[in-house]
């Protein structure tokens, strides 16, 4: 399957933070641990060496729990068994519990750490890594989980939701099924995806139940491991972080600092930091906890508790208190014995946010790792291309872009006037050397005159390149086409698309493709074709 790369700084998709990490600036060295190689994870490995076997107990005890009525594989039992051991660690990402996955990168995220857990344990054989997916199943923002696109279509289960996600129900998923059954067509792939699809989401309780079923579906094999954080021992755990967090508001204060010092860079806030980084968690709720006087109050309701009652909550009832998405990664790095955390841009934005946090709390800072993106391109497609001189590469341009430049491409005559500007700015420097030595008044008219004609020369070039726009219409509307296929609304596919379209045509090689063709250490966007 051909395969080829470009840098994530050249495809236009990413941040200057994301880029300039990438790039190892030093100005951004003090906002994480060690950068992600193959032989920082040395340095990473002795950091987390004391992780202790009460946490891991307590880790491997939930996950049995967790996986108790799951059909799983050999390889995820074993891995799950494995974190007992005090030479076994894990590389984790974490995910919305998007609707049959979401968009396309939610495999990228899961290869990856497959992929560099694979790759660890040949370069480290004496210690065994673990992948996670550790699901986000406490958010609340239903909105942002209930649908997949397919074929340019919404796929929406509508629902009354509040409180946290993975607690839904299954009520109406039943007309999601209908809709996408009637999407998916007859073929053998489209049979598998129904049926994947049916006993995940119509025969388990609720959303979190669903997604497990799904990603261990589609994972097992490979031995990949799925943590549900909303567990009252995971929680426990996690008590005296908790504590610090309602008494000294050390998140709020470090975050804040750490947060004008990237600003002050030039980059931007990802997430703002509250006083009380917590949540309150109620069967149909999750609503922050403010304090005003000594008193904890729980926005938006009539409850309120003095700090002992509060404290004496989260003592009884750790499992109603839920970090927000800035306490999340430390109750994730407090419960694991985690090395990495890969995830996407806006993800190691807020990441950056934190380093000086967990340094207060004594906690080790992970290695963050851009997980892989890819575009995949259908080789009819691809054949298309080749047909029209362009290069997959090229669709990274924003359309016009795109469009001026095969327009000067395949033009019949050229419409770059780069000559006539050099020649025009040559004539205008003999004129300069001659008013230098008549009036210098004559310098003024001299240079407005070179102005004017540059400009008229401009207006000339852009008259000409709109001309042959139009001359070459029915070209350029071809390779637009492709574009908007590769590239939905202007934006990169993995954000928008999902994995069952691609199923369809490829079934179980999608998969296979995927995984086999990713290097999580490269740093490098992959362009991928799939061959018919």
């Amino acid at each position: 399957m051909p395969i080829s790369t470009i840098s994530y700084q050249q495809t236009g998709y990413f941040s200057n933070l994301i880029c300039d990490y990438l790039d190892s600036k030093d100005s951004l060295s003090q906002f994480f641990g060690n950068f992600p190689s193959l032989e920082n994870f040395k340095n990473q490995i002795e950091q987390k060496q004391n992780f202790s076997s009460e946490s891991r107990a307590t880790l491997v005890k939930a996950l049995q729990n967790q996986y108790s009525s799951v059909p799983t594989s050999e390889e995820t039992q074993n891995n799950i068994q494995s974190l007992l051991q005090e030479n076994t660690f894990t590389i984790t990402t974490g995910h919305q519990l998007n609707l049959f996955t979401g968009p396309l990168y939610f495999l990228y995220k899961i290869a990856s750490v497959i992929n560099l857990s694979e790759a660890l344990k040949d370069n480290y054989p004496k210690q065994h890594f673990v992948p996670v997916y550790w699901m986000a199943s406490e958010d609340h923002d239903f909105d942002e989980i209930n649908y997949f696109n397919f074929e340019n279509t919404k796929i929406q289960w509508s629902r009354n939701a509040d409180g946290a996600v993975g607690r839904l129900d299954d009520k109406g998923l039943d007309k999601v099924f209908k809709t996408l059954g009637d999407s998916f067509g007859n073929s053998e792939q489209a049979q598998f995806l129904k049926n994947l699809f049916e006993e995940a989401y119509l025969k388990h309780d609720t959303l979190a139940q669903a997604t497990r079923y799904l990603a261990n579906e589609l994972f097992k094999k490979y031995g990949l491991v799925i943590i549900d954080g909303d567990d009252a021992s995971l929680k426990k755990a996690f008590i005296p972080y908790a504590e610090k967090e309602l008494e000294e508001n050390i998140s709020f204060n470090k975050v804040t600092k750490t947060t004008k010092q990237l600003t002050d860079l030039g980059y931007q806030e990802q997430v703002h930091p509250r006083e009380i980084n917590l949540f309150y968690l109620t069967e149909n709720r999750r609503e922050r906890i403010i304090e005003r006087e000594e008193v904890f109050y729980i926005n938006d309701t009539d409850l309120s508790f003095s700090k002992e009652e509060l404290f004496n909550e989260l003592n009884n009832h750790p499992e109603r208190f839920s970090p927000n998405a800035l306490l999340r990664p430390l109750y994730q790095e407090v419960i694991l014995p985690n090395l990495c955390y890969v995830g996407g841009g806006g993800e190691l934005a807020y990441w950056f946010q934190l380093k000086d946090y967990f340094d207060a709390v004594a906690v080790p800072f992970p290695i963050l790792l851009l997980r892989n993106s890819v575009l995949l391109v259908p080789s009819k497609l691809s054949k298309k291309l080749d047909s029209l001189g362009v290069s997959v590469s090229e669709l990274f341009l924003k359309q016009h872009e795109l469009k001026t430049k095969h327009t000067k491409r395949i033009s019949e005559i050229e419409i770059d006037f780069s000559k006539q500007r050099t020649h025009l700015q040559q004539q205008f420097k003999d004129l300069y050397t001659l008013a230098k030595k008549t009036d210098a008044s004559f310098l003024g008219a001299v240079a407005a005159q070179e102005k004017k004609q540059l400009n008229g020369l401009d207006h000339l070039e852009k008259r000409l390149l709109k001309a042959q726009k139009r001359k070459l219409v029915d070209e350029l509307e071809r390779l637009t086409k492709l574009q908007d296929i590769l590239f939905p609304n202007q934006s990169l596919q993995e954000r928008t698309k999902n994995f069952s379209e691609f199923y369809l045509e490829y079934g179980d090689r999608l998969f296979s493709e995927i995984k086999n063709n990713l290097d999580p250490l490269a740093h490098k966007f992959t362009i991928l074709e799939l061959q018919t």
